[in-house]
C-alpha cells in the first residue's frame, strides 16, 4: 500500500468515527449539556461538518461537561485556559513550517537549457 492510500484510509476512518460521534452527540448529548439547544433542531445539521473534523474534542468536552453539569461557571474554563498554550504552539508550528519549506525547496538543474513553449511574434 502506498503512503497516499494509507492517508486516505486514515482520513476515511477519521470521518467515520466523526460521523458516529456527530450522530450520537446531536441526538443525545447536545440536549444534556446545553440548555439553550433544547428544541432547537434547525441548527444541528450545521454542526455536522465541524464535528466530523474535531470529534475528539467534542467527545472530550461532552464527557467533561456531562460529569459536572451543575457547575455552570466552570463550563468554559478548560477551553479558555488552553488558548495561550495553543496559540504559542500554533505560532511555533507555523514558523517551523515556513523554515522547513524554505530549506526543502527544490533546486533547478543548472545544465538544463530553457525551452520556449510558444513562438513570440514581433
Amino acid at each position: 500500500m502506498t503512503a497516499a492510500g494509507t492517508l486516505i484510509d486514515i482520513a476515511a476512518w477519521w470521518l467515520i468515527a466523526g460521523a458516529v460521534v456527530a450522530g450520537l452527540f446531536l441526538t443525545i448529548g447536545i440536549d444534556r449539556i446545553d440548555e439553550d439547544s433544547r428544541g432547537a433542531y434547525a441548527f444541528r445539521p450545521l454542526l455536522i461538518p465541524g464535528i466530523l473534523l474535531i470529534w475528539p474534542m467534542v467527545l472530550w468536552r461532552w464527557i467533561r461537561l456531562e460529569g459536572r453539569s451543575e457547575q455552570w461557571h466552570a463550563r468554559y474554563r478548560p477551553p479558555r485556559a488552553a488558548h495561550l498554550p495553543v496559540a504559542i504552539l500554533l505560532a511555533a508550528a507555523l514558523g517551523l513550517a515556513v523554515i522547513a519549506g524554505l530549506n526543502v525547496r527544490q533546486t533547478w538543474p543548472a545544465q538544463t537549457v530553457p525551452e520556449r513553449l510558444s513562438k513570440v511574434e514581433p
